[in-house]
């Protein structure tokens, strides 16, 4: 496992509220795990990306949108932000979850 990096932006755009954290946690030609936190009010802004992502949260309650349906999630949910489909991630409270990417895009390119 890599150590926990600032993150700033995701898809060029600027977070909202703050900065989070990311680590990467596998990184293969098939898919990219990542353990993600931010901190309450923090917030990506709406966006779309050319990979499906699978978000399952750890910890802390989470919203957002997907298509503009808006979702909740706690401890154990999962929600899939399929390709090309925008979507936004905001902490209601410090939250930590994991988000598997595929096919994997190169990181520094997605996450800032």
């Amino acid at each position: 496992m890599t150590d926990f990096r600032t993150l700033t932006s995701v898809e060029g755009l600027p977070l909202i509220g703050g900065s989070g954290r990311f680590r990467v946690l596998q990184n293969t030609p098939r898919g990219l795990l990542l353990e993600l936190e931010y901190p309450a009010g923090v917030s990506s802004p709406e966006h779309a990306h050319d990979h499906d992502s699978f978000v399952y949260v750890l910890s802390g309650e989470l919203t957002g949108t997907v298509d503009g349906v808006p979702a909740r999630l706690s401890p154990g949910d999962t929600v899939l932000h399929p390709r090309g489909v925008r979507h936004t991630v905001s902490a209601i409270t410090d939250s930590r979850w994991l988000e598997f990417k595929a096919p994997p895009p190169e990181v520094g390119r997605v996450l800032r």
